[in-house]
C-alpha cells in the first residue's frame, strides 16, 4: 500500500484503526486523508498521525485510488451522493465499513461503473487483530479485490465469502462474536469468586486464560475440535466441566444465539441498506 492514495470518509474507531494499521504497513501519512465533519476529530488525527484531515468529502476523494467508507450506516446515504461526480470522474475502489448498507445501495449512491466491495471488520481491529469478511459482486476485477483485500489486512485476518447475504452470517460470528467470548469469561470469572477466589485473582486469571486460549489456536492449525480435545483428559477436570456444558445443551445455544444474531443483521440492513 506504499504507492496508492486513499480517502477514509469517518475518523471515528474503525478508520483510526485503518490508518495505523496502513502506516505500520508502509503508506506515508501524505497518502491518506480523511474527511471527518468533526474540528476535535480531525485535530487528533492530524496529531497522532501526521494525516490530513478535511471537512470537504469531494476534496478528499478526488486523488484516491481506494475510499473507505467508515461513516456510521445511517450516515451512508447522504454523505455518498454529494460524492458521485468526483467517484464518477476518478473510479477508486470503494471500500464500505457500514454495516448493513447493500451494495446495490453503495452503486446507486458512487455511480455506475464504480467497484465497491463490503468489509465486516469486527472490534479487535482496534488492535490489528481484527478478523475481517470481505464481499464484492462479480464486476470488480481481481486487481481491485486484491487492492480491498490488502487495506484491510492492515488490521487483521480477511476471508471473501460468495455472497452477500453471508456477510450477516460474518456478523453474527465475528462482528458479535468477541462480546461471546467476554461474556463467557465474564461467567468464568464471577463462578470462580463465588467459589472463593478473590475477585481480581479471579478477574487476572479469566482474562489471561481468554489471551491464552487465542494466540494459541491462532498459533495452531485451526482443528478447533482437535485442540479441545488435547486438553481434555479422560476422567479429569475439564471433562467433568465439559460435559456439564454439552449436557446443557450449549451447542444449541450457540446455534440459537448466532441465528438470532443473523436475523437482527437482516433487519438492520432492511433498515439502513434498503435501495
Amino acid at each position: 500500500m506504499t504507492d496508492q492514495h486513499l480517502a477514509i470518509l469517518g475518523g471515528g474507531n474503525m478508520g483510526r484503526a485503518l490508518i495505523g494499521g496502513l502506516l505500520r504497513r508502509g503508506t506515508r501519512p501524505e497518502h491518506i486523508v480523511v474527511g471527518e465533519s468533526f474540528e476535535a476529530a480531525r485535530a487528533a488525527l492530524a496529531a497522532d498521525f501526521g494525516v490530513q484531515a478535511t471537512t470537504d468529502n469531494a476534496a478528499a476523494v478526488a486523488p484516491a485510488d481506494v475510499v473507505v467508507v467508515a461513516v456510521k450506516p445511517q450516515d451512508a446515504a447522504h454523505v455518498l451522493p454529494p460524492l458521485q461526480a468526483s467517484l464518477q470522474r476518478a473510479h477508486p475502489v470503494i471500500i464500505s465499513v457500514a454495516a448493513g448498507i447493500r451494495i446495490s445501495a453503495l452503486e446507486r449512491w458512487c455511480g455506475a461503473g464504480v467497484p465497491v466491495v463490503r468489509a465486516m471488520p469486527n472490534r479487535p481491529a482496534l488492535v490489528g487483530a481484527g478478523a475481517t469478511g470481505l464481499f464484492a459482486p462479480a464486476g470488480v476485477a481481481s486487481e481491485q479485490r486484491g487492492l480491498a483485500e490488502r487495506v484491510m489486512q492492515a488490521v487483521g485476518e480477511v476471508v471473501w465469502v460468495a455472497d452477500e447475504d453471508h456477510l450477516d452470517v460474518v456478523t453474527a460470528l465475528s462482528g458479535s462474536g468477541p462480546a461471546y467470548f467476554f461474556l463467557f469469561a465474564e461467567l468464568l470469572m464471577q463462578g470462580a469468586i463465588d467459589l472463593g477466589l478473590e475477585p481480581a485473582v479471579a478477574r487476572r486469571l479469566a482474562i489471561a486464560t481468554l489471551h491464552g486460549a487465542g494466540q494459541l489456536v491462532h498459533a495452531g492449525d485451526g482443528d478447533l475440535a482437535r485442540m479441545r480435545a488435547e486438553v481434555t483428559s479422560r476422567g479429569g477436570t475439564t471433562e467433568a466441566a465439559l460435559n456439564v456444558l454439552l449436557t446443557a445443551d450449549l451447542r444449541s445455544i450457540a446455534a440459537r444465539a448466532l441465528e438470532s444474531a443473523t436475523r437482527r443483521s437482516r433487519e438492520l440492513a432492511s433498515q439502513f441498506g434498503a435501495t
